[in-house]
């Protein structure tokens, strides 16, 4: 499997108006969750993030908003933000435009937010352009910590975001069952690295790219 887990140079000047980090000076790392909410997995991963008062953007597909619907509440009511991830996680290099936006839409019924992340990070330029001029902001982000990697350690999932975090970071991991090795061991140790060097946790919204 093959993917940058921090964001190409290249693809973020062919790509201005998607935001691949945050500009700031402070101690402030964005976390973002992909592709929940999962009835166990997400809840565990809200009580990790209240241990630290740490807020965090769920970037959600929306078929499981509609599956479980408590746990997409369990999200806004600890203060977190979410984002839409398509009702059906599709890649939009693979999916006729049309059939694309219909899916955002239909999303979009469960889901009260204007932030996007393509799954897989796939969307052509044009699919980009329309979802800008339709309201939305295009989120990506700074380091993929590769918990989706099945062939990847635990161990080395941690040194991948440990070694590249930093100011105004945005951190993607996801509360599926398929990231579970790596987000257990590794979600506990970038909150507390980070919190003991003076960062905090904040979640993104429309205004954080101002």
């Amino acid at each position: 499997m093959y993917y940058w887990s921090t964001a190409n140079k290249l693809l973020r000047v062919l790509y201005p108006n998607w935001h691949w980090q945050v500009k700031t000076k402070e101690k402030k790392i964005y976390l973002s969750f992909d592709d929940g909410p999962h009835p166990d997995i997400t809840p565990w991963v809200l009580q990790q993030l209240k241990q630290y008062d740490a807020k965090a953007t769920f970037f959600c597909i929306g078929k499981n908003v509609a599956a479980y619907p408590a746990v997409y509440e369990q999200i806004l009511a600890g203060g977190h933000t979410t984002g839409n991830h398509t009702m059906h996680h599709l890649n939009g290099w693979r999916s006729a435009t049309a059939a694309y936006f219909s899916d955002i839409l239909e999303a979009g019924k469960y889901i009260d937010s204007k932030l996007f992340r393509p799954p897989y990070g796939k969307l052509t330029r044009f699919q980009g352009r329309a979802l800008r001029e339709a309201g939305y902001e295009l989120v990506m982000w700074t380091i993929l910590s590769g918990d989706f990697d099945l062939k990847l350690t635990p161990e080395k999932c941690w040194e991948m975001v440990q070694e590249n975090a930093g100011k105004g970071a945005i951190i993607v991991f996801h509360d599926s069952e398929k990231a579970w090795d790596r987000l257990s061991y590794s979600l506990p140790l970038v909150l507390e690295k980070f919190s003991h060097m003076g960062y905090t946790f904040e979640s993104l919204n429309m205004d954080s790219f101002k």
